[in-house]
């Protein structure tokens, strides 16, 4: 990933769909003149999912990122004259659907989207045709709307062609040229065109020009049945009784959504048929398609279920034909965001690719300040290329995920609900010793993650815990609060295999290193330092623990690939670096007895005055090679050893043998969240990103402004910090809230929650918010299903501000 300015390059895109012309209307806006956009069909409408897109612009979205670039392009898109801001509307016809809409409506106010929930009697005002008593109520957004997408890329085409780049149609891709690791040029079947970038927009046949490139684009086609019926009249005098203007509707029960077109005609999508996956290298040119290659035949049979559903909405429509239809393609990636960056595989070459017309224009305006600047401008982490693990990558699990997401889009998402397919897919060596103790696994990046161990529930006896509302209780146990109890009170074992290892060594590894990141690392080895990664902007790429094993070897804890693509990327000669995970795993050995359950094991002095606070070691537990390091992430005395994976049970086993006489216990993600927030400590791409510095975020005691690295010279322009990561309890001990909630000051929405957990310890409930700076015992309230939680902010740690638990 480029990460500094760059100066013009002659630039391809490939597809002259919405995307690709709203690239380079942005590229061409920033002075970039040698642009050429390439297309199989015609212009404007080349036959891709542009061609045929309903149009629809919603913004709330759980990631706040998705929510700011659908944000962009209802703005730019009215500039072009190709937005009207109708209005959504978002049905209930369920309780569980209604309670969901008003999750919803704090979701969108805590990104500042405008948004009511609307009683059945106005939801019928709006949609005449429905009906009122299948009702519970409706979300309505008004600033929401429908986009003309084609006209958006004719006014783009023009403008820029104004400015210098050229579109050309009618222009096959059949090859990627590259030397030296770099992409050279685009061969099509008219020739070929020359460039230094090239950015693959190709939409669905983003898989196909990635296999000319050797890159991988984890994207799945699949068809989406769009139908159009008369407009709906009533019965008495035949009169039409829906307005042309009335919002964008949104029937998620049923998977169905409906626009009203501007001859009358209502359109109807459908997500609730069967996933009709498209081999996109099977589809034919535009010239041999019956009507597009993004547009095949309708298959009623599948949507008639969803007919009668619709006629069940709005009885208007029951004397009501289709009078056309369609199955129209458009991309699913496994996670059900967007594809985006430069490939690490092949230099210059870039991927914008799973975007839908909702974000196309945030899409473009981020890729070109990205590709010009060397920084998006936005939080990317989310859509970024090198998100995805190698095990995420295989066509197998991108088609299986893809269909999967096609399945959901409309379905209730607890926030911590995973895939259930394909599960297993990567597990640490304890896997077996963990069922055996009832492990509750959710899953993250592909590991089996175990959240509680149901071998613990007799724990729970005379706890006294708050009931828990029907939400927050999923993907919970009481059996979190007994193992947070036991860490702080005896010792637990952690799995900490799924944290990324790296390995960096070379004799340019110690300057590379303190080159790269914020802390002073020029120590000597047996050292660990907290440091944090960033861009040339000042923003918080990720926060790392870099153990110094050797005088050019060093051990990273990272967050994802994309730490791995970013350092691999400004690697000087003389330094390599790989990804060490898979061959090693780690338990963290918490707890106040956790010295005595460790220190007979080894024959090295384990005391605080031999082995201190962040320090590393390598030794021997029992027959177990590891290197122990002296780190805590739930603010307790302990170690994280780590060895290689072969010898990962017998690790396990020692450890647990040894343990018995200590009460010791296994202790899940869940507990762990938990004791990480009472302590204050801060989860990259959750709490912070690089949309926030480090003083912001509260982590200045990892910045050494004596020394350089990249992104210091932003952090000397800082500015007054106008808001701050800020520790809040809730004022009710028995309230809970999750995290994305919107956090009012004085009645009016100040920010938002990030991270939030209950504090067994504190007996209260512990939320990180960003809010303006605020003194502590200030009083906020946090919005949650609609009602307002009372909330205080507090002083940082709020959990042995003295350190005194780990440091002994």
């Amino acid at each position: 990933m480029s990460g500094s300015p760059t100066t013009p390059r002659k630039t391809v895109i490939i597809g002259a769909g919405i995307v690709g012309c709203s690239l380079a209307d942005e590229l061409t806006a920033r002075g970039w003149s040698e642009v050429t956009v390439l297309d199989q069909g015609p212009l404007p409408a080349a036959g891709g999912s542009t061609s045929h897109a309903p149009g629809l612009v919603f913004r709330t979205n759980p990631s706040k990122t998705m929510t700011d670039l659908a944000a962009y392009t209802a703005l730019k898109f009215t500039e072009l004259g190709a937005f009207r801001a109708v209005g959504g509307l978002e049905l209930a016809t369920t309780a569980e659907r209604w309670t969901d809409l008003h999750r919803r409506a704090g979701l969108a106010a805590a990104w500042g989207v405008r948004g009511e929930l609307i009683s059945p009697a106005r939801c019928k005002e709006l949609w005449p045709t429905l009906d009122e008593a299948a009702l519970h109520g409706g979300f309505l957004t008004p600033d929401d709307g429908l986009a003309d997408a084609v006209h958006a890329c004719a006014v783009q085409i023009e403008r820029a062609t104004a400015r210098g780049a050229r579109f050309l149609d009618r222009h096959t891709v059949t090859g990627i040229e590259q030397a030296d690791g770099r992409v050279t040029g685009v061969v099509t079947d008219r020739g070929t065109f020359a460039a230094d970038l090239v950015v693959s927009a190709a939409g669905f046949w983003g898989p196909v020009i990635g296999r000319m490139a050797g890159v991988d684009v984890p994207l799945q086609p699949l068809a989406h049945q769009y139908v159009k019926m008369g407009p709906p009249r009533a019965p008495a005098d035949g009169s039409q009784v829906t307005s042309p203007d009335a919002p964008i509707l949104r029937h998620q029960e049923r998977d169905l959504y409906f626009r009203l077109h501007d001859d009358g005609l209502l359109g109807i999508g459908s997500y609730a048929h069967r996933p009709l996956p498209v081999d996109p290298a099977d589809l034919p040119s535009y010239d041999e398609a019956a009507v597009m290659p993004s547009s095949l035949a309708f298959t009623p049979e599948d949507f008639a279920p969803s007919l009668r559903d619709c006629r069940e909405l709005m009885p208007a429509l029951r004397d009501t034909e289709i009078t056309e239809g369609f199955n129209g393609i458009f991309s699913f990636t496994p996670d059900g965001f967007p594809v985006l960056g430069e490939c690490p595989e092949l230099a210059g070459f870039w991927l914008a690719e799973a975007v839908w017309v909702t974000h196309a224009a945030g899409v473009a305006r981020a890729l070109a300040e990205w590709i010009t600047t060397g920084h998006p401008g936005i939080d990317l982490h989310e859509c970024e290329v090198t998100r995805f693990e190698d095990a995420q990558r295989s066509p197998a699990y991108v088609a299986e995920r893809g269909a999967q997401q096609f399945i959901e889009v409309y379905d209730v998402l607890h926030p911590l609900q995973p895939m259930e397919q394909p599960r297993p897919l990567r597990v640490s060596p304890f896997h077996a010793r963990q069922q055996e103790l009832g492990a509750f696994s959710l899953e993250g990046g592909g590991w089996e993650r175990p959240h509680w161990y149901e071998a613990n529930a007799p724990l729970t006896e005379g706890l006294h815990l708050p009931e828990r509302d029907a939400w927050s209780a999923r993907y919970w146990s009481p059996i979190a609060a007994a193992e947070a109890l036991a860490t702080r009170e005896r010792v637990a074992l952690y799995d900490m295999t799924p944290l990324r290892r790296l390995e960096v060594t070379g004799p340019g590894s110690p300057e590379f290193l303190q080159r790269m990141t914020t802390n002073n690392l020029a120590k000597r080895p047996g050292a660990v330092t907290y440091t944090l990664l960033l861009d040339h902007h000042g923003g918080i790429r990720s926060d790392l623990t870099v153990a110094r094993l050797g005088p050019e070897r060093f051990q990273i804890g990272a967050n994802s690939p994309a730490d791995l693509d970013w350092l691999t990327r400004h690697a000087p000669d003389g330094v390599a670096l790989r990804d060490i995970t898979a061959g090693t795993c780690c338990i963290g050995v918490w707890g106040p007895l956790a010295r005595e359950l460790v220190q007979p094991l080894t024959r090295d002095d384990f005391s605080h005055q031999a082995f201190g606070y962040f320090r590393a070691k390598q030794t021997y537990i029992g027959h177990v090679p590891v290197t122990a390091m002296r780190l805590s992430y739930v603010g307790e005395l302990g170690w994280e050893l780590y060895t290689t994976a072969d010898l990962g049970v017998r690790l396990w086993d020692t450890l647990w043998e040894a343990g018995q006489g200590l009460g010791v216990i296994a202790a899940g993600r869940s507990a762990f969240n938990s004791l990480r927030l009472e302590k204050g400590y801060r989860a990259w791409g959750q709490d912070m990103t690089a949309e926030h510095d480090p003083y912001e975020a509260g982590l200045a005691f990892a910045v050494r402004r004596d020394k350089q690295f990249v992104g210091r010279d932003a952090l000397d322009e800082q500015r007054p910090l106008t808001r701050m990561l800020t520790a809040l309890t809730l004022d009710d001990p028995a309230a809970v809230v999750l995290g994305k909630e919107p956090v009012q000051v004085d009645g009016a929405v100040a920010g938002y929650v990030t991270s939030a957990a209950y504090g067994y310890t504190l007996g209260r409930c512990v939320a990180y918010a960003w809010l303006p700076p605020l003194p502590a015992g200030t009083g906020v309230q946090i919005e949650y299903f609609g009602e307002k939680v009372p909330a205080t902010v507090r002083e940082e740690p709020l959990f042995d501000r003295e350190m005194n638990r780990i440091r002994r």
